[in-house]
Parts: C-alpha cells; sequence; structure tokens
C-alpha cells in the first residue's frame, strides 16, 4: 500500500478541522487500535450516518489523522482530543516484533498465532464500525520495503497483501 496521503495534487484544498463530528468516535477508535498493536496505519471505509458517501478515515503513525468525504479532505492533529470515546475495547491487540516475510511466496513469520490476531483485529474492526466498511492495518516487516497489510471486509476472507502480492487467509 502506497502513502497516498503525500500524493496530493497541488490544488487539492486540504481542511484543517478539530472535529470531524460524528466520525469522532471512528478517529478515537483507530487511534487505539493503531497504537495498542503498533501498526504503521490504520485505516477504514466507513458509511455515513446520513447515507452520504462513503468516508475514509486515515490515522498513520506520527501523521495527521486524514478523513475524505467525497472530494472534501480534512485533516486533524493526531493528538488532538475529541469528545469521543474509542468503540475497540474488546478487540484483542498487543505489540509484536516484525514479522519475517517471504513476498515472493507470501510465507509470514513471526509471533505464535499473531497474523490471527491482527487479521481477526481487523474483521472485528470492520464489523464494529458495521455496513460496508472495510479496515485496513499496515505493519511493519523486517524487510525493507515491504510492509505487512492486513485487510478485512464483512464476511469476505481476511487479505493480507506483501508489497504487490496478495493472498486470502484461510478460514479457521
Amino acid at each position: 500500500m502506497t502513502d497516498e496521503r503525500n500524493d496530493h495534487a497541488d490544488d487539492e484544498e486540504i481542511d484543517l478541522v478539530a472535529s470531524v463530528g460524528p466520525l469522532d468516535a471512528v478517529v478515537e477508535t483507530l487511534r487505539d487500535v493503531l497504537h495498542r498493536s503498533g501498526a504503521l496505519r490504520v485505516a477504514v471505509v466507513v458509511d455515513m450516518p446520513d447515507d452520504g458517501p462513503a468516508a475514509l478515515v486515515d490515522v498513520g503513525r506520527l501523521a495527521p489523522v486524514e478523513v475524505r468525504i467525497a472530494d472534501r479532505v480534512m485533516h486533524l492533529p493526531h493528538a488532538i482530543e475529541l469528545e469521543a470515546d474509542a468503540l475497540s475495547g474488546a478487540i484483542e491487540l498487543r505489540q509484536l516484533p516484525p514479522f519475517e516475510v517471504e513476498p515472493e511466496t507470501g510465507q509470514v513469520t513471526g509471533t505464535l498465532g499473531g497474523l490471527d490476531m491482527l487479521a481477526d483485529a481487523m474483521k472485528d474492526l470492520a464489523a464494529l464500525l458495521g455496513g460496508r466498511s472495510v479496515a485496513i492495518a499496515v505493519y511493519q516487516t523486517t524487510t525493507p520495503g515491504i510492509d505487512l497489510t492486513v485487510t478485512a471486509r464483512g464476511e469476505e476472507p481476511v487479505l493480507v497483501t506483501l508489497g504487490d502480492q496478495e493472498w486470502e487467509l484461510p478460514e479457521r
């Protein structure tokens, strides 16, 4: 997954805001997941409560929180205090050492049950946010330039991406 947040067109307007209203709880939830899991980045696509266009909420380490709704892009300072609570307390997460990966074969080696825990966390996050939500988390590996991305949506199989290669995790 490339960091598209740094690829903004020069003419794209970004609003610096102190709140994203009904999405504040989503921002708090993603910051909680990011910090508890040690992810490089956590993002979700989530339905808006008013049946408007879906929103992309993207939280990265030491980066502003970015929220995109249709053509509007908003940034919040990463550490800003919001008047909302994280919804993710029941999601089991802990920080793991970086995984060893073989991008050509899809082999991932690390803490026993670690990848399953991250997959379950993304499935739980997508389910928690409801609707057609998609949850994505990016983790560091021991291979320079190759991150491990875990993506979940509803009852679909969890996807693991290493570089340009993508695999479905088998059902357990």
